[in-house]
């Protein structure tokens, strides 16, 4: 559970959380909350959890790496059979958790949720989000679940196949699509957020979203190229017409209106595609650094305080009791 800033809900996500899954009957379980370098009270309501109850464990970051690596390093310290990806506010209900597992148990490796409802939101929000996923499945060669974020139960050798992807701008809800295996939708209505404010303002969200687009496919360096060549040939007709008239006609108009405009169009040509062409090579340029995803500052309730390193478990069978990581 990724959380940032969310001294407001944190105390009841937990107590609600922990009901349900006290209720599954589950051999062994752990919670491991993420602190992505809250500026509140986050972090010492969570200590605070984890040494009334040794099966909470606390990640601490240095500072504010942001939620989709929040998720990674839970990801990367889940120890359980099948971990569950879930947000701080309440939005995604804990009690979908037992379905979750209901699937897994009967062999699915990847049970995500998707949203039939959306309380709380508005209709701007709804409308861009349900437009996005189809813009983004029309762009990418991975075909990514309509109307799904990163609450999902994952079996343990999608963790450890994720714990090998070392990208940095990071879509984990693309990625766990990309690996692949069985996977099966269960659906639910999603919840107000119960307290505190939301952590994707609009422009965190424009780069979210587009950060889904540019690390899945090369459409838009295509769309790019197809621009430009659309450009070049308007130009050249235009350079053709300007020449007939010229040398073959007496009848032309002088002066910069045709010029002005034409330098206008190739330049915003040019500087769309530069624009596209420079988001993919700052991403290789982020990329070929090789710097961490993340620091942890501090663990609370592991046995290491290093960071675990996955193993090679290509074919883990499920356990009649099984333990999970959420």
């Amino acid at each position: 559970m990724p959380c940032y800033n969310e001294e407001e809900v944190i105390t009841l996500t937990h107590e609600r959380l922990f009901h349900s899954l006290g209720m599954l009957g589950l051999a062994d379980f752990e919670v491991i909350y993420v602190n992505d370098g809250s500026r509140d009270r986050t972090e010492d309501i969570l200590a605070g959890f984890q040494t009334e109850d040794p099966r909470t464990k606390l990640v601490s970051f240095s500072r504010n790496f942001g939620h989709q690596l929040a998720v990674t390093a839970g990801l990367d310290y889940a120890s359980g059979d099948a971990a569950v990806i879930i947000d701080a506010d309440l939005q995604d209900p804990p009690e979908m958790i037992e379905k979750m597992l209901e699937k897994w148990e009967d062999g699915y490796d990847v049970v995500y949720g998707v949203r039939k409802k959306r309380a709380g939101e508005t209709a701007f929000k709804k409308l861009t989000a349900h437009l996005y996923y189809r813009f983004l499945n029309a762009l990418s060669d991975t075909e990514i679940p309509l109307d799904t974020g990163d609450f999902r139960l994952v079996d343990r050798v999608i963790v450890d196949e994720l714990a090998g992807m070392k990208e940095r701008e990071r879509f984990v809800r693309g990625l766990v699509s990309w690996v692949g295996f069985n996977q099966t939708p269960i659906y639910y209505e999603r919840e107000e957020r119960a307290a505190g404010e939301s952590k994707y303002p609009l422009l965190k969200m424009i780069r979210f979203a587009s950060n889904g687009i540019l690390s899945f496919s090369i459409q838009p360096l295509r769309i790019a190229n197809w621009i430009g060549s659309l450009a070049s040939a308007l130009a050249l007709g235009g350079i053709a017409y300007a020449l007939i008239m010229r040398l073959m006609t007496n009848s032309w108009v002088s002066g910069w209106t045709l010029l002005f405009i034409a330098v206008l169009f190739m330049g915003g040509v040019q500087l769309l595609v530069l624009g596209v062409l420079g988001e993919y090579i700052g991403r290789t340029y982020e990329q070929s650094k090789q710097r961490p995803l993340y620091i942890v500052r501090a663990t609370q309730g592991f046995e290491s305080a290093e960071k675990p390193v996955a193993s090679a478990i290509t074919n883990m069978p499920k356990r009649s009791s099984p333990s999970a990581s959420l």
